[in-house]
């Protein structure tokens, strides 16, 4: 039985309590609340609504973790000290087996989708049983790749064009703001 399609409102879901490590955190008292949105069939992908209030902590990925800041800001740092901010609309990818440190000024809420890595040889498996699929099925289990074979070119012409009509849009209302 195919599992039901989920629809979400990430800004609006009621999170439970989902405490940050203890020995992770470095200063202030952060509290996490996450809720598991969906999950794939086998297990191996989630996506997760997840906010924390004001804080320093550790945060060691033991997954793949691509988020989106929905609200608020937070300041991450990776192994070589380098410091990144995020706010409302940054995606970020941090692979499993990363280490950050995350300072949030006040609070943030991300929607994060989850994905447990896998050994490369069932990656290859994987990626073979796709392509197998695709040919006597004609149709790609992602259902991304046959559709930008068939439209690719239109739609990168469609958005290149587009791109550039709003591109024109923001000059000609800049161009009064420099004149003035």
């Amino acid at each position: 039985m195919a599992q039901p399609v989920v629809f979400a409102a990430p800004a609006d879901i009621d999170l439970s309590p989902n405490p940050i490590c203890p020995a992770w955190i470095i200063e202030g008292n952060p509290q996490a609340r996450s809720s598991t949105l969906a999950r794939s069939a086998d297990g191996t992908s989630s996506v997760v609504a997840w906010s924390c209030t004001a804080g320093r902590f550790n945060w060691y990925y033991g997954v793949d973790e691509t988020l989106h800041i929905i609200s608020g800001e937070a300041f991450v740092s990776d192994e070589n000290g380098e410091v990144r901010r995020l706010a409302p609309g940054d995606v970020v990818f941090f692979p499993a087996g990363s280490h950050i440190v995350w300072y949030i000024p006040k609070e943030v809420r991300k929607l994060a989708v989850c994905r447990h890595s896998m050994p490369r040889p069932v990656g290859l498996l994987l990626k073979i049983w796709n392509r197998l699929h695709n040919r006597l099925t004609g149709f790609p289990i992602g259902g991304v790749g046959q559709l930008e074979q068939q439209f690719g070119a239109e739609l990168r012409g469609e958005l290149d064009a587009k791109s550039e009509s709003v591109r024109a849009a923001a000059a000609a209302r800049a161009a009064p703001a420099k004149a003035a």
